[in-house]
């Protein structure tokens, strides 16, 4: 091969380059213009770069590679991370709304079962607080309910209202009245279920007022019933009036094992000790009824009290059996206690005279009256009229003449008054 100008092949000349190729007898040659040189000049720089940039990828690949999965697992480790602590707060959400539901619908429970309490023993109250009225004497003071707002009223005696409204709660905070409180997290504001909170929390102090006014108004009415019998009692033995020992509570012997009472048993308790004490009242109430404790002619003077005195007519000592009040001819007499009339007619010195038997040996005698209007056998009531008031007899003006008798003795009418006068608030 031979080459001719070789020394300006890429300088600037504008002739083209001639390549001559010689083989024995064979004579080629090529012109080369400086546009192909340029050409393939630059052809060979790219391939050149070209095996350079795949060269170093190639040798740096592994590293790319590994950087990128890297960044990608920590990417999604985060998310996971993220989604885990998102899914625990779900699972934290859900299981404190199931819980709060469990614990709403066990305390609409807790209420309606004590509201169904308060409304049964409202029901064994209304008749026993009826009767405490009438044998103690003091009307019972205002339930519990009436120092409550009406809207609690109603949800506290058995309507509708407390249903509604617990109902209306949606699922708030219900834990059990032990434990009103199962949030350790402070919340930001009052939520649905702090609101529950509190209507729960007063709704529960309301039935607790309720049942300690009831429970102390049925032991203020039994220890009342306990002390007008012991008035009664001790009033009738201080006049040595008849009078069951066995009536009235004994505090000094006293004793058992101690057995704790729930609410309900306390409940129970209280009314059997005021049925106690109502019925040991009225056995009272009857025995003494029973005795001629009233006052024959109530607003009048005595004249002659009961004892020894100087005869009106004869002028001499005598006994005088009763007791004389003084009275126009034709008042109204009545009879001091519950009895059957014996006698009724003429009868000596005592002139027209009733007498009425009131059982356990006593008796009372009305004389010198000027009308007689009851019949042997006829029963009477305390304060029915047995005739009018006269001077009939043995008698030396108009008057009522009244005697007690006890097995057929005179006893002094007085002490039957002056009892009288002390139980007439308690009967």
């Amino acid at each position: 091969m031979n080459l001719t100008g070789q020394s300006a092949v890429f300088g600037r000349r504008k002739e083209p380059h001639t390549v001559i190729i010689a083989r024995g007898n064979e004579i080629r040659h090529f012109t080369i213009r400086p546009w192909l040189v340029a050409f393939l000049g630059s052809a060979l720089a790219a391939i050149a770069i070209g095996y350079l940039l795949a060269t170093s990828y190639l040798v740096l690949r592994d590293d790319l590679i590994g950087a990128t999965t890297a960044r990608q697992a920590r990417m999604q480790q985060a998310y996971e991370d993220r989604i885990s602590a998102l899914r625990a707060q779900v699972d934290r959400i859900t299981s404190r709304q199931l819980l709060d539901q469990k614990l709403m619908e066990t305390k609409v429970s807790e209420l309606i079962e004590r509201q169904s309490q308060l409304s049964q023993r409202h029901g064994r109250l209304g008749p026993i607080l009826e009767r405490a009225e009438n044998e103690v004497g003091t009307p019972p003071t205002a339930d519990a309910a009436a120092t409550t707002k009406p809207d609690e009223h109603a949800e506290l005696t058995g309507g509708e209202p407390l249903a509604y409204s617990v109902a209306s709660l949606g699922s708030g905070d219900t834990r059990p009245f032990s434990l009103w409180s199962t949030r350790s997290d402070p919340l930001p504001s009052e939520t649905a279920a702090d609101r529950a909170d509190k209507l729960f929390v007063s709704i529960n102090d309301s039935l607790k007022a309720i049942e300690s006014q009831q429970l102390t108004r049925i032991e203020t009415l039994a220890d009342n019933a306990y002390k007008n019998a012991d008035a009664i009692t001790q009033a009738l033995e201080a006049a040595g009036l008849p009078v069951d020992s066995d009536f009235g509570k004994n505090e000094s012997d006293v004793g058992g094992p101690l057995i704790p009472l729930d609410s309900s048993m306390m409940f129970d308790s209280k009314v059997k000790e005021l049925d106690e004490a109502l019925d040991t009242l009225d056995e009272l109430k009857k025995e003494a009824r029973r005795l001629p404790l009233a006052n024959p002619a109530p607003g009048h003077s005595v004249t002659s009290p009961f004892g020894v005195r100087t005869d009106p007519i004869l002028g001499t000592a005598a006994l005088h059996s009763g007791m004389d009040f003084r009275a126009p001819v034709g008042m109204a007499a009545k009879v001091t206690a519950a009895g059957i009339v014996t006698k009724a007619g003429w009868n000596g010195g005592y002139g027209r005279m009733v007498e009425v038997d009131h059982g356990n040996g006593f008796a009372t005698r009305y004389g010198h009256l000027s009308e007689i209007d009851v019949a042997v056998g006829q029963k009477l009531a305390a304060g029915d009229i047995i005739g009018k008031t006269g001077s009939s007899g043995r008698s030396t003006g108009p008057h009522l003449h009244y005697e007690v008798r006890h097995n057929g003795e005179a006893i002094d009418p007085l002490r039957f008054l002056t009892v009288g006068k002390k139980v007439e608030q308690y009967l």
